[in-house]
């Protein structure tokens, strides 16, 4: 027996979650698939998301204006995701941006700065001096500036936003299936899901939220044209005792001379495992993960150890009070389309796709998901705001 809705998400990610919840408080018959996260990541066959992490960087600044309007859409946005759900997945901590010193060969300051102006977001511009004193805790070396945002900036936890999305969309009568989508292919009037459970479930229209996984062979129709990389993140541990030395850190991004050493940081979080650690990104190369095995077997393995030796050569020189703390590593992937946007478009006449973070969509995600529900519903992008930027490229 086929259970039909009139729309199906598949992924249950920060993009499937949020879209689930707008199909959701526009009319009735709509479910999400995704299964939740696998309590062994090492023996885990399955599938896995990005998004099983406690801490992501947000910010209203960027350079670019499509990234910008998504940014500060949803940011606007979170308290009342938060107080509708109950879930506080928001901390406003600020978000400290360094690099070089204007006037050299980098404009990587003067480009955020004049985004900053250009959104009409107010920051404060720090030279060396006034890092070191007000920042104690890094150290950025001489010939530095940062742009300080201390409002609507800091960082999200990624679990408990979808956790918010989810119970919305459930409350609003969203069926919740947490199952894993092997299969989508269109019958006549209908298109239809196969899952793991070898189950069935058919829909007037489907969205494939499925983030890097969306490259599965059987999902889409046509294959997206989208670049998956595996990443490599680290966990420095703060022991309690000196945790309140790094109180008031905010979420940073810093951008040495070398460029290869750019990294992201977020400041100390508790995790589920009762320990409190600083998150630290960055890899120095792109591991490219060309099919859907690839990117289960990069979860499964952890991460690689020369990314967390690269970090942790960067730690020691950005947070020498952690040099030898005790360090572990995780593995996650960026998805990247061709124009550097979410891909958001039909693949088919019922099958459309809502995917490729460009490894800067987490904050955006609620904007992102809204849009994807607007697509299926209307048959398009209504929004006058983005154009067409969205419009997925398929391969040949």
């Amino acid at each position: 027996m086929v259970t039909h809705f009139k729309t199906i998400v598949i992924g249950r990610g920060m993009m499937g979650a949020a879209a689930a919840r707008y199909l959701s408080l526009e009319g009735e018959g709509i479910a999400v698939i995704g299964p939740d996260e696998p309590s062994d990541w090492s023996s885990h066959p399955g599938v896995f998301a990005s998004h099983y992490d406690e801490a992501r960087i947000t910010r209203t600044i960027d350079s670019d204006p499509v990234w910008a309007l998504m940014a500060n859409r949803s940011i606007a946005r979170y308290g009342d995701l938060a107080r509708e759900s109950g879930v506080d997945f928001y901390q406003e901590v600020g978000c400290l941006i360094v690099g070089p010193a204007r006037g050299g060969a980098d404009p990587y300051i003067a480009q955020i700065e004049a985004a900053a102006r250009g959104l009409d977001v107010p920051v404060e511009t720090l030279g060396s001096a006034d890092l070191r004193q007000r920042f104690n805790y890094f150290d950025f070396g001489v010939d530095c500036e940062g742009v300080y945002e201390s409002r609507s900036a800091g960082y999200i936890n990624p679990r408990r936003l979808v956790e918010a999305q989810s119970r919305l969309a459930e409350r609003a009568g969203a069926a919740i299936i947490r199952q894993t989508a092997l299969s989508v292919r269109e019958e006549g009037h209908r298109a239809v899901v196969s899952t793991d459970d070898d189950r069935q479930y058919s829909a007037d229209r489907i969205l494939v939220a499925a983030g890097g996984f969306s490259i599965a062979e059987r999902l889409l129709p046509r294959p997206l044209d989208l670049k998956v990389y595996g990443r490599t993140v680290a966990f420095f541990e703060i022991a309690a005792n000196i945790l309140p030395d790094y109180q008031g850190m905010p979420s940073l991004i810093h951008q040495p001379d070398d460029p290869v050493d750019h990294i992201y940081l977020l400041p100390p979080v508790r995790y589920p495992d009762g320990k409190t650690y600083l998150k630290i990104g960055g890899d120095s190369d792109d591991l490219l993960l060309g099919t859907e095995p690839e990117i289960r077997a990069w979860f499964r393995s952890g991460g690689r150890v020369s990314t967390r030796n690269h970090l942790q050569r960067i730690i020691r020189g950005l947070v020498p009070s952690l040099a030898d703390a005790p360090l572990s590593m995780a593995a996650c992937v960026t998805s990247f389309t061709p124009a550097n946007y979410p891909a958001i478009g039909f693949a088919s006449e019922r099958i459309a796709v809502l995917t490729g973070g460009c490894g800067a969509a987490a904050k955006s995600s609620d904007e992102i998901g809204r849009l994807g529900a607007e697509l299926v519903m209307h048959g398009q992008i209504n929004d006058p705001a983005y154009g067409d930027c969205f419009t997925p490229v398929f391969k040949t």
